[in-house]
Formats: structure tokens, sequence, C-alpha cells
């Protein structure tokens, strides 16, 4: 590819810039505002568009639109030339290559492991992200394009030196990206194999093992055939190999998996110390940092694949981590001191035997081979990330090991890598995520005991930070930060959502425990079903209520989304509702008033978990899908009303649940009622007149449009007579 300094230089102020694409772009445009008229075709190719529109969700997907054909171009040319800047930095279009490569797989989900994208009941909010989706909301994005008056504002600013098209592009246009990504997606499907022998990839591929491994004194035979075909060899000298690899960067990245699986190999069956491997990864992505990428996706398929020896990290074949390992263990139990959960044991009968999965061993001892300076800083945003990624998805303790030996690297790093190692306690217990979730509860509603928390609230649950820079050390961490990093590591979501559920239920008894008085009981028992309280402090008792069910419908919006919520307003209530309960039968001093305030409790749930998932108006997409939700939901309510459902709950919460239900229905969100079937509305307004509730009934019928005005009529008729 041919290229001025200038041109060179833009591109890769464009792709290097790790933060903001914005500020790059600003400096692109500076640049070629005064440049030539070539130099200013060069800046628009570059620009493409990115800047046109401030804010991540749109920006995003239009820089990776920009980068892509970057990739294509200078991944597919030949470095026959490099090119010195003003800066003393010397350009390739390797080079070119590798930092617009690396800042593209930074958009989309690359760094999270396979298993990620396939783990809970439902996916993973932004596990869809790929490079044919963002081009799919670029391409939706542009079609709209000119729309707003500053995005029009904005497109004639840069209309002298940019041409915007807005034709929609796809993977097709970018064939050597399009097989790359097949390949990475073909990596973690399934093991390589079908390398011929001779063949221009093979060739290639005895290039990489001859550069990767040129420091081995000691030869192994050609003959020496690996599970993908290849074999690791001393071959022809290392000038020999930086020769033969004057190939277009995509030819490199197509070889690259199986010159990794060579060395895999031949480091499982001893031919191949830790300490070569390790080099030899360093010296592949010195030559080509780009490789990193398909460093990181190798090893996290052979990770999950699980199909390798665990590597003892003894200090001898690997790095040893024993150095602060029962440090991390003890910091470890001190951040989770607030929630009560137990911390597994690092060590066994005293000595700490630390293992990692043959390929994380060596992704991680690759990262630490690295010098934490601004060169290498662009490269390791996008390794640190996986190899975290990765270690979190192992068996415990794989993650503190690995912080552990960072730790030794970077001890200004060691806060924020222990607060890692600790989230990885619930990925794979789910007692101690129940337990979490209880903690949560308890610290909000101030339930906790004294040493932790007495006040409650948004402080209790969320915190005030973490770190060393406390009084004492490291902190405990507040219950609802842990849960907001751990909750994408629920599998059962399900079993969440009714855990969540039960906590609730007896948040509601502990605050009727500490709210309301023996004598204010007595009286409460002598009404009927709790309805008329006397000096019963019932405000309380109903703010702490409604805080306890906006915590629970938060936690379940955030472990599920909007297939959780409807789950939950379809099956999970109704079978509540049905089911006897254990804790119905508790007596005691509550008695109506708490099975009374449990219905107010659900009612509020329910209501907010709605609200969360739809909105109180018709504006969003998942708005289609209120209407046949609330009408299971309220169908069921009317079936219960008429007595043709067998209640297992309470009366008294059952009673609570629907009138409050309904009533916030009416008062909050009033559009929701437009949508429900009049004959269902007609059934529940005739059950809630039955229960006494006339005024409820009248409402709901008021806001049920033109079909339900001759039966509200009727029912205020009949009040006044």
């Amino acid at each position: 590819m041919n290229g001025s300094p200038l041109t060179l230089s833009m591109i890769n102020i464009l792709v290097s810039t790790p933060a903001s694409s914005l500020s790059a772009i600003e400096k692109i445009y500076e640049i070629a505002a005064n440049g030539s008229e070539d130099e200013k075709i060069s800046a628009a190719t570059i620009l493409c568009g990115a800047s046109l529109v401030r804010g991540w969700n749109i920006q995003v997907p239009l820089l990776a639109s920009a980068l892509m054909p970057i990739c294509e171009a200078f991944g597919s040319a030949v470095p026959e030339v490099s090119w010195t800047l003003s800066t003393g930095e010397e350009l390739s279009c390797h080079a070119v290559f590798s930092n617009a490569f690396t800042l593209l797989l930074r958009l989309w989900r690359f760094d999270h492991p396979p298993i990620d994208h396939v783990m809970g009941d439902i996916p993973p909010v932004g596990s869809h992200l790929s490079p044919e989706y963002l081009l799919l909301v670029r391409n939706s994005l542009l079609a709209s394009f000119g729309t707003p008056t500053r995005r029009q504002l904005r497109r004639r600013r840069y209309s002298k030196i940019l041409s915007l098209s807005v034709e929609p592009i796809f993977m097709d246009s970018f064939p050597k990206l399009k097989l790359w990504y097949r390949q990475h997606l073909e990596c973690i499907a399934s093991t390589f194999s079908g390398l011929v022998h001779g063949t221009p990839v093979h060739q290639i591929v005895d290039a990489l093992l001859n550069l990767m491994f040129r420091r081995i004194n000691r030869g192994v035979q050609s003959s020496t055939s690996t599970t993908s075909g290849s074999s690791l060899s001393s071959g022809p000298g290392a000038e020999d190999a930086q020769a033969r690899l004057k190939i277009p960067a995509w030819d490199i990245l197509e070889a690259t998996p199986f010159a990794l699986d060579a060395a895999l190999t031949a480091c499982a069956h001893g031919r191949l110390s830790p300490r070569e491997l390790a080099t030899g990864l360093k010296d592949l992505a010195d030559f080509l940092p780009a490789s990193l990428a398909t460093i990181v996706s190798y090893f996290s398929a052979e990770v999950t694949r699980g199909i390798w020896k665990p590597a003892s990290m003894n200090g001898t074949d690997w790095p040893s981590p024993a150095v602060n390992l029962s440090s991390v263990e003890q910091q470890i139990k001190k951040i989770l001191a607030a929630t009560g959960v137990d911390v597994p044991s690092l060590s066994v009968g005293g000595t700490y035997l630390a293992t990692l999965p043959l390929p994380l061993a060596a992704l991680v001892s690759l990262t630490i081979t690295y010098k934490l300076d601004k060169m290498s800083e662009r490269f390791l945003t996008l390794v640190g990330p996986a190899l975290n990624a990765l270690a979190a998805g192992c068996p415990w303790p794989c993650l503190p090991i690995v912080v552990s030996l960072w730790a030794q690297k970077v001890k200004r790093w060691s806060d924020y890598l222990v607060f890692s190692a600790s989230r990885t306690v619930f990925h794979h217990n789910s007692d101690a995520v129940v337990q979490l979730l209880k903690s949560c509860f308890t610290s909000t509603l101030g339930l906790s005991p004294p040493h932790i928390s007495s006040n409650g609230g948004v402080g209790a649950l969320l915190g005030h930070g973490f770190g060393s820079h406390f009084s004492g050390g490291i902190a405990p961490v507040a219950p609802g930060i842990l849960y907001l990093r751990v909750h994408r590591s629920v599998r059962d979501v399900i079993f969440m959502t009714e855990e969540i559920l039960s906590l609730l239920m007896h948040s509601v008894r502990d605050i009727a425990s500490s709210v309301l008085t023996r004598g204010a009981m007595e009286k409460l028992k002598k009404s009927k079903y709790g309805m008329r309280y006397g000096q019963v402090s019932l405000a309380a008792a109903m703010t702490r209520v409604k805080l306890a069910a906006s915590l629970g419908s938060s936690l379940v919006w955030i472990t599920g989304g909007l297939n959780l919520v409807q789950s939950l307003i379809n099956e999970t209530l109704p079978s509540w509702f049905i089911s006897v309960h254990g804790l119905e039968q508790e007596g005691g001093e509550s008695g109506g008033m708490v099975a009374m305030l449990r219905g107010y409790a659900l009612a509020y749930f329910a209501l907010f978990c709605g609200t969360f998932a739809w909105g109180v108006d018709s504006e969003s997409t998942a708005s289609k899908k209120r209407p046949t939700v609330l009408k299971a939901h309220l169908e069921f309510l009317a079936s219960a009303l008429e007595g043709k459902i067998s209640l297992g709950c309470d009366w008294a919460t059952a009673w609570a649940y629907t009138s409050g239900f309904v009533c916030l229905m009416v008062a909050c969100t009033p559009k929701w009622v437009l949508e429900v079937d009049v004959d269902i509305l007609k059934r529940v307004s005739k059950g809630l007149r039955q229960w006494n509730e006339e005024e409820l009934a009248v409402a709901l019928l008021g806001l049920g449009g033109v079909g339900t005005m001759g039966a509200a009529a009727e029912l205020v008729i009949e009040m006044g007579s």
C-alpha cells in the first residue's frame, strides 16, 4: 500500500488513541483542513463519519465501520516500505493494521471467553455484539441520518472535507476480516485440524515457529506432528523467518492458531519449556501485535474445552504466586465480610498448591512479560480484560492465583485485582449468591448486624467505594456493588427470581417485627383483616415495604431483564399465590398485618418490575409485549376473585395484592389499563365490588375506554342508590 507519512500519521492517531476517538478525530480534522487535496481525501476516508455524532452508542458503530476498511487495506498490504514520523516512531503496514485491529476488537465483546456467551437461561446483555451487529447498527443510524438539527450542523461543519456515504455496509465488503472472524468462531467451536503439508499456510506456520523459538539451541524434528498437523522445529535462521514473514498481516493471522497449537502441544509433552513458550509468544506478539487477538481467542477456546492437563505454578516451571496468595486470601475475606459469605480456603493442610489450566498458565505468563509502558498499554488493554474474564470463568481459585502473580508485578493495581478475584467466590456457588442477595436486603432495610450497618438505604446497599485508602487497609465492599459485578455469572436466573421473592417475603416479616409494637399488634388482632390499624405505625412499615419491593424488582431486572420480568408476572407470581407456604402458618404477633404487608409488597414488586421492563407508556419496543402479559395476569386475578382458583396464600395477602396492584395501575400506569381486554376489566371490577372496593372498581372501569363506560355508569348509579 502506498501512502504519505502524513496520511499514515493521521491513521495512527485515530487507531492508537486509547480512551476517546473523538479527540483523535478532531486532531485529524485540523491536520487535513490545511493539507493538500490528496490529504483531504485521505482524511475523509479515515474519518468515515465517526465524528459526526457524539455519544457512545452512536459513535462506536460508526468508528467500527471506519476501522474496518483500514484493517482490510493495511492487513492486505505487504510491509515492503516503512515511514518514520516526526515523533521518531517508525510505521509500517503491520503497525497501522495492529493498532486499527486492536481498537476494532475492543468495540465488541471480544474479551469474554466463549462460555460467557451461553451462560445462564438468558444470554447476558451485550453478548450479541459482533462485527456484523456493529455494521447493522451503523446502517440503521445512517439510514435516518440528518434528521436532528444538531447532526445537520455537525455534518455541514465537515462537508468541506468529508463526503459521508449513507449506503449500507456489510461484512461481505471486507472479505479478509470476514475470513478471520469465521476462523475465530471455528476456533471457539472445535479444535484445529486439516493443515496440509507444503501449502502456503503450512509454510507460514513454519516461519512463525522459527520466529518464536529462534533462541532454542536444540532442534526438534519436523516430523514430530501435533494435533493441528504442524510441527515445532528449529528450521532456517531467524533472519530467514523474518524475510519469509514479509507478507500481509491477514495471512499471518490465518496461520497463527496452528503455530499456537503446535507450541502448546510441544509444551504439554515436555519438548518445550514453559519459559521458552512464554518467550516465543512474546516474540510473536512483538512481531505482529495484532496476533494478540488470535492468541487470546485460541487460549480462551482451549481453556473452555478443558482437554489440557493443569500446570503447577511452583516457581520452577511456571511462575509462582506463593508470595502473595495468602495475602490475597485474607483481603478477599475482608472484602466479603459484609455479606457473611464463606470464602473457600486457598490452602490444603497449610500448603498452597496452585495450579492453572495449561492454556491459562501460558496466557498469564505472556502478560507478565510485558513492561508497563505507553507502547504496551494499548495491547494490554485488549489482553488484560480477556485474561480476567477467562480466569473468572475457571474453577476456584484460578483468578486469585492470576491476581497474585499480577500483584507481584504491579502493586498499585492490587486493590482492583483482589476485588476482581473476590467476585469469583460467587461464580460456582449458588448458595453464596443467595447469601449475597440476603445481604442486599438486610443492608438496604437497616436490618444488618449493628457492627456492619443499621441505617439502611442506598448508601448501605452501594457503599462508598473500596480500597486500601480506608483506615486499616482494604475495607468490606457493599453487597449491592458486589451483586452488580457478579450477576452475569448467575446461571439459573429463574432460581434467583424465586430466591428474591422469598427474601422479599421474609423481609416484610422482619419489617413488621421491628416496626410494630406488641400492644399495637394486640389491637390489630381484634380488627378484621387488618383493615383498621388505629395507633399502629403502618406508614413507617409501608415505607420500608416499598423500599424492599423496589430493591427486589431492581435485582430481578438486573439479573434477567425483560424476559425474566415477564416470566415473573406470567409464571412465578401465580405459582406463588397458588402454593401453600410455611410462612403463612407462622402466626405470632404479626398476624394479619404481616399477611397484608406481604400483599402490598408483592403489588409494588410486580408494578416496579413491569415499569422497568415496559415503561409507563407505549414508546419503547418492549411495551408491545405488555398487553399479552397483563391480560394473562389480570385474568388470573379475576379468576381468583371469582373463586375459580384455589389460593394457597393467606386471604389478606391475596386481597392486599389485588387491590394494591389495581390501585397502582390506576394511579401510576393508566395506559396499561387501556391495553387490557374489556371483559377482563369488568370481571376484575366485579370482584373488587364484592370486596367492598367500589371506588377502586369505578376508577378501573373509568380508564378502560369506551367499552367499559356503560359498566362504570351502572356501578356509579348503584353506589348512589
